[in-house]
């Protein structure tokens, strides 16, 4: 299914849906990120994705970036709430998702790298090379404000 996302756009559709999902910032000791390329908008990406049914939302960030990298790993901290409604998703079936993303802190755990149905690379990378890559605004906003993540949660 691809995905177009609006930020600040007045042309953005109108919102029918709120899913709350995550992201991870997993950085490993050389300071790099842990991103996929994801294949619903061709641009790269932290691992994460929507909360299910039955599941706490540690177990969502767990399963969310075992599935996207093939990695295992373990929550760290909450560094950020975003909910803004000017940032909208359309996708090809009709759905206009508003953001609602809590972004954690995480460490890997164990694993290795796999793509998935929604990932087609798996790479480690600074956050000066991803700068060099298409990559939305809104990741590399929790990106940053995990970088400088001293205890207080960003809420944006």
């Amino acid at each position: 299914m691809g995905r177009v996302d609006y930020i600040d756009d007045d042309n953005a559709p109108s919102i029918n849906s709120v899913v709350p999902s995550v992201v991870a910032v997993v950085s490993d000791p050389d300071n790099r990120i842990l991103v996929i390329h994801k294949t619903d908008n061709n641009k790269w990406a932290l691992p994460g994705g929507g909360h299910e049914f039955g599941e706490s939302i540690r177990d969502t960030v767990v399963r969310e970036v075992f599935e996207e990298t093939g990695y295992n790993v373990d929550v760290d901290e909450v560094t950020g709430l975003y909910t803004n409604p000017r940032h909208v998703m359309a996708y090809d079936d009709g759905e206009v998702r508003q953001q609602f993303s809590i972004s954690f802190l995480a460490h890997v755990t164990g694993g290795s790298p796999k793509t998935s149905n929604e990932s087609d690379a798996v790479e480690w990378v600074t956050r000066d090379e991803l700068a060099r890559r298409n990559v939305h605004p809104s990741m590399l906003q929790r990106i940053d404000d995990a970088l400088a993540f001293k205890g207080s949660v960003a809420i944006r």
